[in-house]
């Protein structure tokens, strides 16, 4: 689909410096994919915000000791 959009001169420039100006289509298109992306991990983020209670976990007291034990319980983990 044709889109019509409007971007400032310096803007267009510093994407021909860097890809061309005969790809620039592309580079917009890599850019408003990663825009949106990175939008919803955010989104997944916010909506995972408060999903886990502040306490009363296994690791409270000594988080370090607790995924060293994690760590050990399994041998095929690493570390």
């Amino acid at each position: 689909m044709r889109v019509h959009i409007t971007l400032e001169e310096e803007l267009v420039r510093e994407v021909d410096r860097r890809v061309g100006p005969r790809r620039r289509s592309g580079f917009i298109v890599e850019a408003v994919r990663a825009a949106l992306d990175e939008r919803s991990r955010w989104e997944l983020v916010q909506s995972a915000l408060g999903s886990i209670p502040d306490q009363g976990h296994e690791w409270d007291e000594n988080p370090a000791s607790w995924v060293r034990g994690q760590r050990r319980a399994q041998p095929s983990r690493v570390g």
